[in-house]
């Protein structure tokens, strides 16, 4: 791929090779080859093994589970290493960003590491990230850097027209993803309702009550993130008891650490709809219940339209 005499190369770390390899094969260009690995003491080394003299250069590496901290580090030695080597230009295509719940102090002498990771990030010399659904939107003002902010939401809705679903309302399991619903709900043509929810302590979710009705609806719960499935599995749990016909969740990042998959299984929910933002792990993949779809395409679009200095956000007019 080549633009005005600019050329294009795309590395991945070992966070996300499946959709890295995928996004290569929509662009029609083969995955670069960087060798990334670990000393027996933990440190981690990369060698590149192709010049990027010149070129405009692409690493996609979410920060995701099971090991956030070894693929970030692995992430900022591989912008300092193709800095060190030359390139041109340096994108961070980051489809989960990690550590983006920290995103303010939610009590005294609280961290706000989404902050921190941005000027990390920025000062192993990245030039621009792409990312998609971070869990909150002003973190893109962390970064003194281009951000491009990619939707999940498009991918998600064609998925459930295609279903012709009667009798739909979408709901937002908690007032933060209210805005999210809405946009989704506007793309199905129905309308949303939104559970009040309480959370005692962090990891633990207690419902209140239902804003709007749900009775003798199909229901689709949606969210930026399933982590461990608490909020998500209680939430269908609740609508059910209000009337509900039946529960399908959906959200952008799979993470489901801890006893999610467990909860998942044990829930109402009848059918869990994620994208490939982060690769799902084996006992995941075996899920009957999980449909994943991907996000290569718009990833791939995202990075041929910031080559050739085209508009990210007209992919979503």
């Amino acid at each position: 791929m080549h633009s005005k005499g600019k050329k294009i190369k795309i590395f991945a770390g070992n966070s996300n090779k499946d959709l890295a390899t995928k996004i290569c094969g929509e662009l029609g260009i083969p995955l670069g080859d960087v060798e990334v690995k670990t000393f027996s003491d933990g440190e981690i080394a990369v060698n590149l093994s192709e010049t990027v003299r010149g070129v405009d250069v692409y690493i996609i590496q979410s920060t995701s589970p099971p090991a956030v901290n070894t693929y970030l580090m692995e992430l900022l030695i591989m912008i300092d290493a193709l800095k060190r080597a030359s390139a041109g230009r340096i994108t961070a295509v980051i489809p989960y960003y990690g550590y983006a719940r920290q995103d303010r102090k939610a009590k005294a002498r609280d961290p706000i590491s989404a902050k921190l990771c941005a000027d990390i990030l920025t000062a192993a010399g990245a030039d621009r990230v792409l990312t998609m659904d971070l869990h909150a939107a002003q973190i893109q003002g962390y970064f003194n850097i281009p951000v491009d902010h990619l939707l999940g939401v498009p991918i998600l809705a064609e998925h459930f027209v295609q279903k012709e679903i009667e009798d739909l309302v979408v709901v937002s399991p908690d007032l933060g993803s209210v805005t999210r619903a809405r946009k989704f709900a506007d793309r199905l043509g129905c309308e949303i309702a939104i559970i009040d929810k309480r959370r005692p302590e962090a990891n633990a979710v207690e419902v209140m009550n239902i804003i709007g009705s749900v009775e003798g609806k199909n229901v689709i719960l949606i969210d930026d993130m399933i982590d461990t499935a608490g909020t998500i599995t209680q939430g269908a749990g609740a609508l059910i008891e209000n009337g509900a016909k039946s529960v399908t969740a959906c959200c952008t990042h799979p993470v489901l650490s801890g006893p999610a998959l467990q909860r998942l299984e044990d829930s109402v929910i009848s059918e869990l709809v994620v994208l490939d933002t982060i690769e799902l792990r084996e006992e995941a993949k075996n899920l009957e219940m999980i449909t994943q779809l991907s996000v290569a395409e718009i990833f791939a679009e995202s990075i041929r339209r910031i080559f050739n200095n085209d508009s990210v956000s007209k992919l979503f007019d």
